[in-house]
């Protein structure tokens, strides 16, 4: 375990392989679970803006189950999710010809048409991160759909804080990610 700042962070970022593998899990991760999207409070605002914009990179059943339900609501767990389709899929997923499930938030991002990349919790995955008190945990999610990335990222010999670098700066900073990278360096 290592403390940076306010973060604790498992040894697991460094110690575990991991690539996420699309091909093998056909991003089952955005239709399989227990809710949504975990979402920050400024992403709730982002969706509220920018759904408008997003709308037309969604599927119509996500469309509708939005319009129904809202654009995200509180989990078991009291936290902010993205809404899903028939307590299943993401709202927000879309499905390519092959199957994929990828993120229509994300395919407006890319088209120019929004501000809104992705849920930070997506973007993160297969790490999840849990406010208590002052101090936030930075775990690894262990979860057997991710088995293809584990093998992958061993395969690669990529450990998870390199996979995920782009958005643990995101969340983090790059001064965080940077005390992160020295600590791996050097922690044999």
């Amino acid at each position: 375990m290592l403390q940076i700042e306010d973060t604790l962070i498992s040894d697991d970022l460094i110690e575990k392989k991991f690539v996420c593998n699309l091909n093998a899990c056909k991003g089952i991760c955005c239709v399989e679970g227990d809710s949504g999207a975990p979402l920050e409070e400024e992403e709730r605002d982002f969706l509220d803006a920018e759904f408008e914009k997003i709308k037309s990179f969604l599927r119509p059943e996500g469309i509708e189950a939005v319009e129904k339900n809202g654009k995200y609501y509180i989990d078991s767990e009291h936290d902010y999710v993205t809404t899903l389709v028939n307590e299943k899929e993401c709202a927000y997923a879309v499905f390519e010809k092959n199957g994929t499930a990828s993120c229509g938030i994300e395919k407006a991002y890319i088209a120019g048409k929004s501000s809104f990349r992705k849920p930070l919790s997506c973007w993160l995955y297969p790490v999840r991160t849990k406010k208590i008190q002052n101090i936030t945990a930075v775990n690894y999610d262990v979860w057997d759909i991710c088995k293809p990335a584990l093998i992958q990222g061993e395969k690669l010999g990529i450990p998870v804080f390199k996979f995920l670098k782009e958005p643990l700066i995101k969340k983090f900073g790059k001064e965080w990610y940077q005390q992160l990278e020295y600590y791996a360096e050097h922690k044999q």
